[in-house]
């Protein structure tokens, strides 16, 4: 068959092109950024490029696609996402009206109670629009998903791996039904072509409802870990949300809209789908093993801290890719690098997360906690892959912006909160019939605070930088440090 899948750059799209491709199937990719998409993929796919939110007169979808897949969501976004949501489904469905495309499958979240949160509401509305649209709909509606890489699984995975002792809110009474991300592809592929699920939607869950304080227990039983919950009835929502920013590696508009959706029971009507199509369901701590597998394999495919919201990200960042000079400071470091240059590449794709940042680490964990106090991403995000990196990535309250190899290139956009805006980049360039580190940081400042700001961090930078490029030229390879 022949498939469009949008939102393809995300956690979910990632998971399923692998899957699709293995079963035969013709895969365009739709995505924002066809840049990026190309850059750090080698799937034997199509690519177009569109942005729902965007006028695009030159935007058409292959006539010829049996089945779409819907994945495009933006649960992190600020302001009214839910309008934007809505404004992104109607636009996509005007450019799949004109193709012969039979099938439309939306991945949604679990809408039984009365009471939604605005995601779940968004959701809900999302799902409404595209069935109402030209092609028949199968919608299949998940709650937590749980696999390496996840937003839930990793928010679980920061709280209970940090805290032995938890003094929690209320809502880690609520239920869910968690499922794993296995299953959730598993779905996604089989309801392909079934006549009998088109117009109509499914709840998709594992075979246990759980609290969210059973999810964390039991995850800490997977780990070998004893961890104590209390639970505090008085914590308001926005002091909740203040909670889960500051202990994990969520934004905080983020983290808001979690603890809107995690007020509500997300509970599966029964249904036999899974019977249907042969899908035997992975139990909750299965599921939390399975991810660790992953994650200890360094095989972890895609995580949500990579994927860019489609109202949160302005694309000019990797559409110019070429730092400024024009009304810039900067501090370049310079250092010779004596014979292979292979072990010097290795520490650069290895800097950040675990590893941490090769001199001054204490410095750096200071600059995240300052970042997280201001409402900053800080360096709670870490890095998806140990010892790779790619476009798109998040590394610490970096953005990697180009990771290129053959290029001997490393770019990162900060994202930490900042009077202008900072670039870091590492090249490894020859001059003088000699091999060089060229290290570069820069920043565009935002008025006088912003060069007030670069000139009081100046004895900070020296020290700081300096060392690091030290640390990058030395001819030891820096191993995998344990969390």
């Amino acid at each position: 068959m022949k498939i469009l899948l949008t939102g393809a750059n995300g956690y979910i799209g990632q998971r399923l092109i692998p899957v699709l491709l293995e079963q035969g199937h013709h895969v365009t990719c739709c995505v924002r950024d066809k840049g990026r998409f190309n850059r750090e993929n080698n799937y034997p796919v199509d690519v177009i490029e569109a942005d729902f939110l965007q006028p695009c007169e030159n935007c058409h979808f292959p006539t010829d696609i049996d089945a779409a897949y819907y994945l495009v969501h933006s649960m992190s976004s600020k302001g009214n996402f839910g309008d934007k949501e809505a404004r992104s489904a109607h636009r996509f469905l005007e450019l799949l009206a004109p193709t012969d495309c039979k099938q439309l499958i939306y991945l949604t979240g679990i809408v039984n109670e009365k009471e939604l949160s605005r995601h779940l509401e968004s959701r809900l509305q999302v799902e409404n629009i595209l069935s109402e649209g030209p092609v028949p709909l199968t919608a299949l509606r998940a709650g937590i998903i749980v696999g390496s890489g996840s937003a839930s699984f990793e928010i679980i995975r920061d709280i209970v791996e940090k805290l032995p002792i938890m003094v929690t809110p209320r809502w880690l009474n609520t239920r869910c039904q968690p499922i794993a991300i296995r299953d959730v592809i598993y779905f996604l592929c089989r309801v392909l072509g079934k006549e009998n699920t088109y117009n109509h939607n499914f709840d998709i869950a594992g075979p246990a409802i759980l609290t969210y304080k059973q999810m964390l227990l039991q995850y800490a039983e997977v780990r070998k870990l004893k961890r104590l919950i209390i639970t505090l009835p008085v914590m308001t929502p926005r002091l909740s949300s203040y909670w889960l920013y500051f202990i994990t590696s969520t934004s905080y508009p983020l983290a808001v809209n979690l603890v809107d959706s995690m007020k509500i029971d997300v509970t599966a009507r029964p249904n036999t789908l899974a019977e249907e199509l042969a899908i035997r369901l992975i139990p909750y701590k299965k599921a939390v093993s399975l991810a660790f597998d992953k994650i200890e394999q360094n095989l972890v495919i895609s995580s949500w801290k990579d994927s860019f919201s489609s109202v949160n990200t302005p694309q000019i960042w990797m559409k110019n890719v070429e730092v400024p000079a024009f009304g810039c400071l900067k501090d370049e470091q310079l250092l010779s690098v004596e014979g292979d240059t292979a072990p010097v590449m290795a520490n650069i794709w290895r800097i950040g997360g675990n590893n941490g940042w090769y001199y001054a680490n204490a410095l750096w964990k200071i600059r995240g906690f300052l970042d997280k106090l201001v409402g900053g991403v800080g360096l709670r995000r870490g890095r998806t892959n140990t010892s790779d990196l790619h476009s798109g990535d998040a590394l610490d309250f970096w953005r990697v912006l180009i990771a290129d190899k053959k290029q001997h290139r490393l770019l990162l956009f900060a994202e930490m909160k900042l009077p202008g805006e900072a670039w870091l980049e590492f090249q490894i360039i020859e001059k003088d019939h000699k091999q060089w580190l060229k290290q570069t940081a820069t920043f565009r400042p935002r008025g006088l605070w912003g060069r007030l700001y670069w000139y009081s961090m100046l004895p900070f930078h020296y020290f700081i930088f300096s060392g690091m490029i030290r640390k990058l030229v030395s001819r030891i390879p820096v191993t995998d440090k344990k969390t």
